[in-house]
């Protein structure tokens, strides 16, 4: 539940939706073509718990100039239980999901920083972009 408790005031109360996630996380993590992945840091305290994670999305678009495969990388979310904090966890997550996108040939990858991670982002090579972000929820 750690992972969602920092986006749009979401519930991290467990539901009919944390079924559903599971079942659409197993359904998608498996295999070398996997097109998300996940990497976790357990609690060292409480093996199976997590600590921290970072899990990302590749979307695959019609190619340009700049990115003739069309391959685009999302990060959808990083988050270390309040616990865990400062103790490097949430960097090796990202470090190890940044690899996975370079080893697949993802040029270019996208995320919507919070405010507690906007630093380490920045400290990882990430810069803001120069359109504004907008989304309409239907």
């Amino acid at each position: 539940m750690v992972m969602f408790e920092s986006i749009d005031g979401m519930t991290s109360e467990p539901g009919d939706w944390t079924r559903i996630a599971v079942r659409a996380l197993r359904r998608r993590l498996p295999g070398p073509d996997a097109r998300t992945a996940a990497f976790v840091v357990d609690r060292p305290d409480e093996p199976g718990r997590l600590a921290a994670c970072a899990v990302g999305v590749i979307d695959e678009r019609l190619g340009s100039p700049s990115n003739p495969a069309g391959l685009s990388g999302y990060v959808f979310n990083v988050s270390t239980d309040d616990g865990y904090r400062r103790r490097g966890y949430s960097r090796a997550c990202m470090a190890a999901l940044l690899g996975w996108f370079r080893d697949r040939g993802v040029p270019r990858v996208q995320l919507h920083a919070s405010e507690d991670g906007y630093e380490l982002y920045r400290r990882l090579g990430f810069t803001e972009a120069d359109s504004p972000s907008m989304r309409i929820t239907l």
